[in-house]
């Protein structure tokens, strides 16, 4: 069976070594919900969802840690600020989208996960290391031009690329910060 999910993801890391994943997602198997990914310096993985969404998310993906604390995504047309317990991140995301056209699974598995890979260093088909099977099938890009982030009030640092490995899945986002609308085909 294949589960389908619509939403946003936003990548971006900071120079304190912080990288972030944040997954805003309008419609899934469990209904709207947000969530972040969460790499610390040291590498530590933290998932940062409600009960609910860490139970579904961490069916897909394992972390070290997860933080049960719900997710507020606040956003407008070219700005974004997530709160989620001591956790404050904002993006300001570029004006123009780079858009792409609607496209069966198989194109997406094959054509455009070699572009994908060469352009942007990422994968548009993988399998999780619970089994599960994904089709990451973007419809816009988004470069994210200026980005702040607090944990305990403490300030992360000046936005950077995210330059080191996260493993949260079977792929990582582009190195510059971006935000992907995309559609995300699941089958276990």
């Amino acid at each position: 069976m294949i589960e389908t999910l619509f939403g946003l993801i936003t990548s971006v890391g900071f120079a304190s070594g912080h990288r972030f994943v944040v997954g805003h997602w309008e419609s899934s198997p469990i209904g709207p919900f947000a969530d972040v990914m969460w790499a610390d310096p040291e590498g530590h993985r933290v998932l940062v969802a409600s009960p609910s969404a860490a139970e579904f998310v961490t069916s897909i993906y394992p972390f070290e840690d997860v933080r049960p604390w719900e997710v507020g995504v606040e956003t407008n047309a070219h700005h974004a600020v997530v709160t989620a317990g001591d956790l404050r991140l904002a993006y300001l995301f570029s004006k123009w989208a780079v858009l792409f056209p609607p496209r069966p699974r198989w194109i997406t598995a094959t054509a455009e996960n070699w572009i994908s890979r060469l352009l942007l260093g990422v994968q548009t088909l993988g399998i999780s290391s619970t089994g599960t099977v994904e089709w990451y099938r973007a419809r816009s890009l988004r470069w994210i031009t200026s980005a702040s982030a607090s944990l305990n009030g403490t300030d992360l640092g000046p936005m950077s690329q995210v330059d080191r490995p996260l493993s949260f899945g079977f792929t990582d986002p582009p190195r510059r910060p971006s935000q992907v609308k995309l559609r995300v085909d699941l089958k276990s």
